[in-house]
């Protein structure tokens, strides 16, 4: 799977929102200033190229649909993330959180457990 541009991951993030959407749906829920129509109908093309979105016709319009979920998405990115940043340690990467964010030992217990119970 490939990474996203910014811009590509702001619009799966509305995609993955609303589940469908025309171009101009998708448009309305981005913030200011908004993009034109054109830039997000071709960004919407090149996610679809990247085989991450597809589409319905509806007349001469398309309503567009992620082809990926946003946790398959999260799951190969972060491990790219861990690997190009942290040697692929999650350890590591924990550490450096946990110490830029001056996490206390009980914060960083209580994100474990949250974790532990969203995990199936």
């Amino acid at each position: 799977m490939k990474e996203l541009t910014k811009a590509e991951e702001e619009i799966m993030q509305v995609l993955w929102q609303l589940e469908s959407a025309f171009v101009k749906e998708v448009i309305a829920e981005l913030p200011e200033p908004k993009p034109a129509y054109n830039t997000v109908s071709t960004i919407v093309r090149i996610l679809e190229q990247k085989g991450f979105v597809g589409h319905e016709s509806h007349g001469k319009s398309y309503k567009y649909h992620p082809l990926i979920t946003k946790s398959a998405y999260t799951k190969t990115f972060m491990k790219g993330f861990v690997s190009k940043y942290f040697s692929g340690s999650y350890q590591q990467m924990v550490s450096f959180f946990t110490k830029e964010d001056n996490l206390s030992i009980n914060e960083l217990e209580q994100l474990l457990d949250e974790l532990k119970q969203q995990k199936p």
